[in-house]
């Protein structure tokens, strides 16, 4: 089997796709033992979740870390990576500045990079690690541009570098229940999805890495964590500003960029109220973030129209207080299952006109314990201690694993576009009242004919 860094030479120089980005998955029968040497671009609370998924495995070399928080950032994965490595073993810092990830790039000792940084960052870094021969993990958000979709695919096909999207929530376990039953055929023809981000996020906080709730107004400079970043989008954006947890694990079920793509969406937006009370009830009226104006809207709703005929809702609640939900609705002409209250319903299984629960993963008898996914069967005990309950430690090996066997990535780089996508769109259909906005194929016709092959049984 050719060498991963001739092949990617090889392809490049010759103009072709690398096989990562269009070819269907492989039977791993013949595994290459190799370790995947990884620089780390931010080490913050994220990025930290990767790193620890990263020094525990024995297929992984952490190389480098780049984070421009010297304060806490560094220092904590610092101690992170000493108490994982040998002391003999030395794991270099670039820390001068957020531009600093450019000199980290420049090793010829680092296959791929996992980008964990500030939304504004991602499409630079990822496109810069492409262009310096890195193979590039990115965490999610939303596009501030339809033209940084495009750098992205475009930068991908001219250099033969594959993109990963780490989008974790389509590895959670009854997400991938539920599409385990989709395949199965359970609820027959799928007509309709929804999914999206309803998290109050109006006090997000963080110590040492852990998210905590309640006090402090603040953000931007005076604020911790993400809070520095995170809510000057809801100053100056209006639109579905985190589209991909809910929309990634449904673009899965209808194959989305395999067989089906993305048409075209319309967005509407409620008043923005939720941060401004929030600010004046726990700062005071006062208080200077008082004086600042929202644009985004409490609610954000996006309806998309897919080729084959389905219609997903899109939801993005984050400054509203309520609890956590992602709002997951799976439908087709035999029944549907939401994951809020656990609830689905079956055609000629269930009684007539009453939910049923979906059940525990424990007990064999509910449908989650019958269809529960054959890879989390297998890998359960793997994901022990991993973040968000154990769908991280998916995210982090199924990018290992495919680079290891020079495999197509379940999530890669038109998924990555097609997903960003949605924001600036919605964006634009929200200031144009709801205007229909029309969603590129960024796979320029090869979605015809590409397959699935997100969670395939025997993958790994």
């Amino acid at each position: 089997m050719i060498h991963r860094r001739t092949f990617l030479q090889q392809t490049a120089a010759a103009g072709m796709l690398f096989p990562l980005l269009n070819t269907p998955a492989r039977l791993f029968a013949n595994a290459k033992k190799e370790k995947v040497r990884v620089g780390m671009i931010g080490v913050g609370a994220r990025g930290q979740n990767h790193l620890n998924l990263c020094l525990r495995r024995k297929d992984v070399e952490v190389v480098a870390i780049c984070d421009p928080d010297t304060k806490w950032a560094i220092p904590k994965s610092r101690e992170m990576i000493s108490k994982a490595y040998d002391a003999k073993r030395k794991v270099a810092e670039y820390s001068d500045g957020p531009e600093d990830f450019r000199k980290m790039l420049k090793r010829d000792d680092i296959d791929a990079v996992i980008i964990a940084t500030p939304w504004e960052w991602h499409t630079k870094q990822a496109i810069a690690a492409m262009k310096a021969g890195k193979i590039p993990a990115v965490e999610v958000c939303g596009a501030s541009d339809i033209q940084e979709c495009w750098e992205l695919v475009d930068t991908s096909e001219s250099t033969g570098i594959p993109v990963f999207a780490m989008e974790n929530v389509s590895y959670r376990r009854d997400v991938m229940a539920v599409l385990n039953m989709v395949r199965q055929g359970l609820f027959g023809e799928l007509t309709h999805l929804q999914g999206g981000y309803q998290h109050d996020l109006r006090s997000v906080k963080f110590n040492n890495g852990q998210q905590l709730y309640g006090g402090g107004v603040e953000f931007g400079e005076k604020a911790m964590s993400e809070a520095k970043w995170r809510t000057n989008h809801s100053v100056h954006r209006n639109g579905d500003l985190y589209p991909t947890h809910g929309l990634g694990p449904v673009s899965n079920m209808i194959n989305i960029n395999r067989g089906n793509r993305l048409i075209s969406l319309s967005s509407v937006a409620t008043k923005s109220r939720g941060l401004h009370k929030y600010i004046v009830d726990k700062g005071g009226k006062d208080h200077p973030n008082a004086n600042v104006e929202f644009k985004l809207g409490d609610i954000v709703s996006t309806l998309i129209r897919t080729n084959n005929g389905e219609t997903i809702l899109l939801s993005h609640d984050t400054n509203s207080p309520r609890p956590y939900s992602l709002n997951f609705r799976v439908q087709g002409t035999n029944g549907l299952w939401m994951n809020d209250m656990e609830s689905i319903y079956v055609e000629g299984k269930s009684p007539y006109d009453q939910w049923e629960k979906s059940g525990s993963f424990k007990d064999e008898n509910s449908y989650m314990g019958r269809y529960d996914h054959p890879l989390w069967k297998r890998y359960a005990a793997d994901t022990s201690g991993a973040g968000h309950g154990g769908m991280d430690w998916f995210v982090i090996n199924s990018f290992i694993e495919s680079i290891k066997r020079e495999a197509p990535f379940a999530q890669d780089v038109y998924d990555l576009a097609t997903w960003y996508a949605i924001t600036p769109l919605s964006e634009q259909s929200v200031a144009e009242g709801g205007s229909v906005q029309y969603i590129p194929d960024f796979t320029r016709g090869a979605w015809i004919n590409r397959k699935a092959n997100f969670a395939l049984d025997g993958e790994w």
